[in-house]
């Protein structure tokens, strides 16, 4: 009897046996993984599983991780595996993936880690190094942590996976390019012209200025292009042009901003011309249709002591440099426009002059860097129009009257059911020239007036002039030699969570921003209800905020709150109106395009005395378009909110992430928002009242013991009421 019962314990052991290493195997060929997350985070978005269910060619991602590697890079290479994997699943039959062993440089290593390695390099992956501590020891180590994405013959690569973070979005954003690329390159029906303007007189020139090798320069670049036609299929025409050999050419190097070389005559000790005077030029020139990309190929830089050096253009990242200006040229990415007149800030920063405008803080060059990862920026002049392959219109900060020629530009590109993003700044700060005493005087800031007033208006949203100050605000470090401690900046808004529009999908993973010299807007309900539009605070400030109008200073001692409470209230800042808008010009005439003489006349004036004329430019029906398809305009009371000190270059910040997922959203991306969205993991605790966090910390404190002690009195006790049954039971 015993040893049947030993015996069917046996059994059930190797039966119990039998099924974990059954589990075991399944687990490593079937993928099943589920996510707890809040956002989702280790779950595949849908704009992935639709760009790698899209594809239409093969796919390949090669990727080179070497192995065993230190937290938190082991972490990484393992979401990295888990993240292909789920791309695999949702995808087509077109994807493919393969992980490539590369072994460390350093020791003995086999020849298929050789073979990986120089497969990696040839890809242009190559080692980086990081940080290794091993018993108390810091070590630095080199490792590959790269992919290269083959698409067709088109090849794309991450030279560097350091972090999880925005990994997802980067790899999808890297596919949708890549077959946005295949796809233009297909339907084009005219070749890319690579254009190499290059002076012979410049290789007299060039042992004078030690650039030796550039005769050679001709032929290799003709080699580099022709690597790359294979790549393009075929759709690149290389054409050598001496830009100093006529008229005709000179003025290509005018149209293409190429800078030339000109040089004096050089002689030797016995006065014989070694060189004679001349000029040159070299460059290369990517040319599509009306765009184009110029490449200088040599540098021109000033070094201390030694003046003016000349120096030319590395060969080994030649090909890659132009490759980035073909994407350029061809237009595989979405294409935005910027407004680049009126005062608008530049996209790369420039200092103003006393009396100028001031430009937000440190230029816009994160921004601009930011939004060209993913869409193509055209700098727009109102005056030439608005070009049709633009779905979204940028205006941060316009600062000069837009006449009425320009309003109808901007009116009849939102009618066409295009987007426009407006930053709005209801004041111009001016930079002041010093005073008699050598003193820098403060900025002064005057009311702007721009015109798109009276059309913001006509769509149901105002702006007032005035801004909004907060007690919810950033507070700066004061150093130790003015006391230190913390001085709030009151005209830095900190947004709170529940003040941010959550029913927004774009915004739903946003918990905190900060603003700067924002103003209030008010959306007019009864012009929005008649029109048949929704419009959509998207945040606002806290309920303790208070306005500042007529003589700005943001000097601390005049921004104190007021002493009466009910002076302070919750001002909107940031608005989404969409639907079929009604233009402004209904029932108005055409207003028409200025001429150069008469740019600050009153575009109406001019208007009329066409009319008088009989000149009709415009008559007929359809002139204007009085009702529009569904649109979208995004109106905040800031262009601040673009600057340098507010975007962080890599984009990780909950405040890039609202702007990026603005631009998103209003060109139909909100899969991509959605995407970046979910991974911004920072999670402010609501405000508690000082009761609330004394409770809190008196439970952390004397709480937990308490409950220790009593939860073993309660065990004492029922042991000891256990005790005393068992007694009672056999004292019978």
């Amino acid at each position: 009897m015993n040893r049947h019962i030993k015996m069917g314990k046996y059994y059930r052991f190797l039966v119990y046996l039998a099924v974990v290493i059954l589990v075991n195997v399944a687990g490593q060929t079937l993928f099943l993984r589920g996510d707890l997350t809040s956002n989702g985070i280790y779950s595949l978005s849908r704009a992935s599983s639709e760009a790698v269910g899209n594809l239409s060619e093969p796919l390949t991602i090669n990727v080179f991780f070497t192995r065993n590697l230190p937290a938190p890079h082991n972490n990484t290479e393992r979401y990295l595996r888990d993240l292909l994997e789920e791309y695999s699943v949702k995808s087509n039959r077109y994807f493919n993936y393969r992980f490539y062993d590369v072994s460390p440089e350093e020791g003995d290593i086999g020849e298929d880690e050789k073979r990986n390695q120089q497969l990696a390099r040839d890809f242009g992956i190559q080692p980086v190094q990081i940080q290794d501590i091993e018993q108390d020891e810091v070590k630095f180590k080199r490792a590959y942590m790269g992919m290269v994405f083959m698409h067709g013959d088109v090849v794309d690569k991450i030279p560097a996976i350091t972090t999880t973070d925005g990994l997802e979005y980067t790899i999808t954003s890297k596919i949708e390019k890549m077959n946005n690329k295949i796809s233009a390159l297909v339907g084009m029906q005219e070749p890319v012209e690579i254009k190499l303007m290059f002076s012979p007189a410049l290789i007299e020139i060039a042992p004078q200025i030690r650039m030796e090798g550039l005769s050679e320069m001709p032929a290799r670049i003709e080699e580099i292009v022709a690597e790359l036609s294979g790549k393009y299929y075929g759709k690149l025409e290389f054409s050598v042009t001496d830009p100093t050999a006529d008229a005709e050419a000179e003025g290509e190097n005018s149209k293409y901003n190429i800078v030339t070389l000109r040089w004096r005559e050089s002689t030797d000790a016995s006065g014989a011309v070694v060189v004679p005077a001349g000029h040159g030029a070299a460059s290369i020139v990517v040319v599509k249709g009306d765009n184009f990309r110029t490449l200088p190929l040599i540098d021109i830089y000033n070094v201390p002591l030694f003046g003016t050096q000349y120096k030319l253009a590395d060969l080994n990242t030649l090909g890659e440099r132009i490759g980035e200006a073909i994407d350029d040229v061809i237009d595989i990415n979405k294409k935005i426009g910027y407004l680049a007149s009126h005062g608008t800030a530049p996209l790369r920063g420039a200092q103003p002059m006393p009396g100028q405008p001031q430009p937000p803080s440190n230029g816009l060059t994160n921004f601009s860097n930011l939004i060209s990862q993913n869409y193509s920026i055209s700098e727009v002049m109102l005056a030439d129009g608005i070009p049709d392959g633009i779905d979204c219109l940028i205006m941060a900060g316009p600062k000069e009257t837009l006449n009425d020629y320009e309003l109808f530009q901007i009116d009849q590109f939102l009618m066409k059911g295009k987007s426009l993003a407006i930053f709005y700044d209801a004041f111009s700060e001016m930079n002041m020239p010093q005073n008699q005493m050598g003193r820098q005087q403060g900025p002064v800031f005057l009311p702007v007036s721009t015109g798109l007033e009276k059309m913001l208006d006509h769509y149901g949203v105002s702006v007032k002039h005035s801004y909004v100050l907060d007690r919810s605000c950033f507070e700066q470090q004061m150093p130790p030699q003015y006391g230190g401690g913390k001085q709030a900046i009151y005209f830095a808004p900190i947004i709170k969570p529940e003040k941010i529009n959550e029913d927004l999908d774009f915004m739903k993973y946003v918990k905190s921003l900060v603003m700067l010299k924002v103003s209030p807007i008010m959306l007019r309900e009864d012009v929005l209800a008649d029109a048949g539009l929704r419009g959509d605070v998207i945040f606002s400030s806290s309920d303790e905020s208070w306005e500042m109008s007529g003589k700005i200073d943001f000097s601390p001692w005049a921004m104190q709150p007021p002493e009466d409470p009910t002076e302070m209230e919750s001002y909107d800042l940031a608005a989404l109106i969409t639907g079929e808008f009604s233009s402004y010009f209904t029932g108005k005439p055409v207003p028409e395009k200025p001429s150069p003489e008469s740019e600050g006349a009153d575009s109406t004036a001019a208007a009329d005395v066409s009319g008088q004329q009989g000149t009709d430019l415009v008559t007929g029906e359809g002139a204007v378009i009085e009702t529009g398809r569904p649109g979208k305009i995004f109106l905040i009371t800031s262009s601040e909110v673009l600057g340098n000190n507010i975007l962080d270059e890599g984009g990780a910040s909950t405040q890039a992430t609202f702007i990026l997922n603005v631009i998103d959203h209003l060109n139909g991306r909100d899969a991509y928002a959605d995407m970046r969205g979910k991974t911004q993991r920072f999670n402010p605790l609501g405000d508690t009242g000082a009761g609330t966090r004394t409770f809190v910390k008196t439970l952390n404190i004397a709480g937990l013991p308490v409950l220790v002690v009593a939860l073993g009195i309660v065990v004492w006790a029922r042991r000891s009421s256990r005790k005393r049954r068992i007694q009672a039971m056999f004292a019978r």
